[in-house]
Parts: C-alpha cells; sequence; structure tokens
C-alpha cells in the first residue's frame, strides 16, 4: 500500500489518498469489529455525532453538486447519501490522530480521503473542493481506449482525491473532524490541527477502470433507482427518515484562538421611498397570429416566442414546408410543422438562409403555399422545459456552439441568491461567463425574484474579452480573476 502527499497549502494543509486498488473484494469482518480496536478506554466529551451536522450537509451537498457536473457527462452516476457506519469509522480513525491512511484491515472495503490544516478556519468544503480540483490534471479515459483496461491519464501529482468523488458506485459518504493536540505530518509535528477523515463506500479507484460510463445523465442507472433521477444523478426517493436536531450533534470543537476585534459606527442611511418593483420579463417576445418573422427576427432577438391561442383559422400566410419563407407568419408555421396547436405557446425559431424555392404542402389543418423564388428561410422547433438547481451553468446546461443556439426555459427553485460563491459564482453584468450559476445570475440580471424563483430564458453568445462585477438585486457578480477562456 502506498500513501501519496498531494500538496501543501497555505497556513498548512495538507491532502492525503490512499492508492490501495485492485481487481476483487475480498470478505471482511464487521465494521463493529474492526473499530472495537480503535475505541479509546476512557471517556470524552464526544457524544452521538463525530461531526456538526452542518459540515455533514456541506459536505454531503458539495459531494452530490460536484458528481452532478463532471465532463463528460455520466450516464450513471448515483446520488450519494450519508452513512453512519462510515461516519463511526472515519471518527475512530481521526480519533488517533495519525497521519496516514487506516485502519488497514478496513482499507481493503472503503475508501478514504485525508486532510489535516492548522491556522486560520477551513470549512470541510474546502478540502472537499480541494480534492476535487485534481480534476484539472485528469483526462477522462473514452470506452474505445479501454481495451480492455483503461489507461490512467494524471499529469499532476494525484488525481485519485478527484476520481473517488465522482466514482459512479460510490454511493455512500461518512467523514469525522477531530482537532489533534498534535499530529505528526512526515516529520513536521502539528499543535491544535483539524484532521478531515472522509470513507467511501463501495470503494472506487479500481486500476483500469474508468470512474463511471459517459453519456445522457441518468440513462444507465442500476434497477434500483427506478428511473429515478436527480441534479443529473441516479436518485431514488426515500420515506419515513427521521428529522436530525440540533441535539443530535453534539461534538468536539477545536480550540478558537484569540482574535481582535476593532469595532466601527454604523453608517447611517437615510430613509428612501420604497423602489417599484420591475416587471418580470423574459428574452421570449409575445407575437401575434399575423406576426411575420421578417418583422421580428433581427439580430440575436431571432430566437424565442410565444404564441397566442386561436391562430389555426386567422388565415395568415405561410410559404413552403419544413423550410418556411421570411414572410410566414411564425405561429402559423409553428402549428403547420407540428410544434403547436391552436392553443398556442413557446416556439424556438432558427434562421436559415436563402433557399432556392418553396413548396407547398398541408399539415394539421394548415395550408402552406408555394413561392418558386430565392428567399430567407427560417425553421421552427419546440420549446424544452428543465428545472434547475441553484448551480447549474451554461456551460453544464448549454454549451456555446453558434451564435442562435437554443437552451431549454429553465424553472429556477427560490433563495438562490443565498447561496455561497464557491457554489453558485456569477460572473458578469449583463452578459455573463457561461460557468455562472444561472439561477442565480438571473437574480442579479432582474429576471426572475428571489423570495420566488421563476422561469428564466437563455441565449449562449461568443465570449467576451473582459467581465465586469457589479452589485444588482443583492448579488454580488465578479470578475474573473484571470483572462476568461469560455464563452
Amino acid at each position: 500500500m502506498t500513501c501519496v502527499l498531494t500538496g501543501v497549502m497555505p497556513l498548512g494543509l495538507m491532502l492525503l489518498l490512499c492508492g490501495a486498488q485492485g481487481f476483487f473484494l475480498p470478505n471482511v469482518t464487521h465494521l463493529e469489529k474492526l473499530l472495537s480496536k480503535y475505541q479509546r478506554d476512557q471517556p470524552h466529551s464526544r457524544a452521538r455525532r463525530a461531526i456538526p451536522r452542518a459540515d455533514q450537509e456541506e459536505i454531503l451537498m458539495l459531494h452530490n453538486k460536484l458528481r452532478g457536473q463532471v465532463s463528460p457527462p455520466a450516464s450513471n452516476m448515483e446520488y450519494m447519501t450519508w452513512d453512519e457506519e462510515l461516519e463511526k469509522s472515519a471518527a475512530a480513525w481521526a480519533q488517533e490522530c495519525i497521519w496516514e491512511h487506516g485502519p488497514t484491515g478496513l482499507l481493503v472495503s472503503i475508501g478514504q480521503n485525508l486532510a489535516v490544516h492548522w491556522g486560520r478556519y477551513r470549512s470541510p468544503g474546502f478540502h472537499v473542493q480541494s480534492w476535487y480540483d485534481e480534476v484539472k490534471d485528469y483526462t477522462y479515459p473514452y470506452p474505445h481506449e479501454c481495451n480492455p483496461w483503461c489507461p490512467e491519464r494524471c499529469s499532476g501529482p494525484m488525481c485519485t482525491h478527484y476520481t473517488q468523488i465522482v466514482w459512479a458506485t460510490t454511493n455512500k459518504i461518512g467523514c469525522a473532524v477531530n482537532t489533534c493536540q498534535r499530529i505528526n505530518v512526515w516529520g513536521d509535528v502539528w499543535e491544535n490541527a483539524v484532521y478531515l477523515v472522509c470513507n467511501y463506500s463501495p470503494k472506487g479507484n479500481w486500476i483500469g477502470e474508468a470512474p463511471y460510463r459517459t453519456g445522457r445523465p441518468c440513462s444507465e442507472c442500476p434497477p434500483k433507482y427506478g428511473g429515478g433521477c436527480k441534479n443529473n444523478l441516479c436518485y431514488r426517493e426515500t420515506y419515513g427518515q427521521k428529522p436530525e436536531t440540533d441535539d443530535m450533534n453534539e461534538v468536539e470543537v477545536a480550540p478558537i484562538p484569540d482574535e481582535k476585534h476593532v469595532w466601527v459606527s454604523p453608517r447611517v442611511i437615510k430613509p428612501t421611498k420604497p423602489k417599484k418593483e420591475s416587471p418580470v420579463n423574459y428574452m421570449t417576445q409575445v407575437v401575434k397570429c399575423d406576426t411575420k418573422m421578417k418583422d421580428k427576427c433581427k439580430g440575436s432577438t431571432c430566437n424565442r416566442y410565444q404564441c397566442p391561442a386561436g391562430c389555426l383559422h386567422s388565415g395568415a400566410k405561410i410559404f413552403g414546408t419544413l423550410f418556411y419563407e421570411s414572410a410566414s407568419s411564425i405561429c402559423r408555421a409553428a402549428i403547420h410543422y407540428g410544434i403547436l396547436d391552436d392553443r398556442g405557446g413557446l416556439v424556438d425559431v432558427t434562421r436559415n438562409g436563402k433557399v432556392p424555392f418553396f413548396v407547398k404542402s398541408e399539415r394539421n389543418g394548415v395550408q402552406s403555399l408555394s413561392k418558386y423564388k430565392a428567399s430567407s428561410s427560417f425553421t421552427v422547433s419546440k420549446v424544452k422545459v428543465q428545472d434547475l438547481d441553484c448551480y447549474t451553468t451554461v456551460a453544464q446546461l448549454c454549451p456555446y456552439e453558434k451564435t442562435g443556439t437554443h437552451c431549454p426555459r429553465v424553472h429556477c427553485p427560490a433563495h438562490c441568491k443565498d447561496e455561497p460563491s464557491y457554489w453558485a459564482p456569477v460572473f458578469g453584468s449583463n452578459i455573463y461567463a457561461d460557468t455562472s450559476s444561472i439561477c442565480k445570475t438571473a437574480v442579479h440580471a432582474g429576471v426572475i425574484r428571489n423570495e420566488s424563483g421563476g422561469y428564466v430564458d437563455v441565449m449562449p453568445v461568443d465570449k467576451k474579452k473582459t467581465y465586469v462585477g457589479s452589485l444588482r438585486n443583492g448579488v454580488q457578480s465578479e470578475r474573473p480573476a484571470s483572462p476568461y477562456q469560455g464563452k
């Protein structure tokens, strides 16, 4: 077994992942028997839980968020849940204050990530993100490269923290945090160091295997999930679980260093008149039954339209089949093609340049006309609607391909403004980088209200050289720290 140190961070930060891998899983004793060797005889202050509930929720939420956004996308990535037995095993090892993986008898059946730091406060989420950030050095092995074993492609010192986090079949995690009075970190003794141990099951990092199968999210989920999917993860709803309360989560806490406080007198703010709420608007344009494409489709505005009811018998003319001449009614063309019916609705329009002629046909109760003259054309397509969480970015939902690409209309939940920027960043103003959280960006732009959420339309455009940060609607957007390479 080999254990490799992946890096030393400022203020004393180290990450460690075990390199033990294999092709088979031998029989092992129960966790309780293995753990009994590591329980101390003397009483201590730890009660029922080895980690604060808030830290547990942060670790679990961040793992599932990161697993749901892998690139290339995963077709069999399972939703991760918290496991108390893994938490107990992590706590038992964290209490030992030994900077190496263990216990040896347990490592044959679980995966394990370790981190330790001293100095200023680091949340568990900071360490999890550090593990995941090894992705920058990892190259995913596609199926055609696995013949039969997949190559290992890691251009950095270590990628196995990342691959354990995104191992598709690893669906349970349990972690523990312990403050070690003294811990020997490869020759250096650290005092009052915070030690994080995370155990995973089933273990990942099997030699010769890819961490997950790539494809449409949730398209290859195990049968036990019954076809359920949540945020790109195989998911099955569970019922009857008792909610946790704070009195179930007594923990040992790290000693708090002395701090200097500077008191600043509060600013006096003059009362102002309440601002009128601006109306919510979308990129979608509301049109009439007789609105022609050439009258509305100009530049980037040629994207998405809201058609009224009653256009089936309106009499507005359309020319062509499949490709419609630019003087055609947008809404009647959508009915002719089968995108809409007489109840109206949303339709996406794409310009297609000139075609030499247009052929008549009768479809869905609408008669189109012929025109034997070269003219500009357009096509219509159905608008997809998709529910999002607060973290999904345009790069994940609808990667930029060319100008005029249609993204789904998305429905955002409420209260995305409150999500931290390292999970839900916003870059730019008016035009935003595609690594921005869609829903939090929509609050910044004023498209939806934080208290209610709502529907958002997104249009990918080519990248800008710079993005400017601003404070709008309670959301502070940022300027990327380095020249931006996305869209």
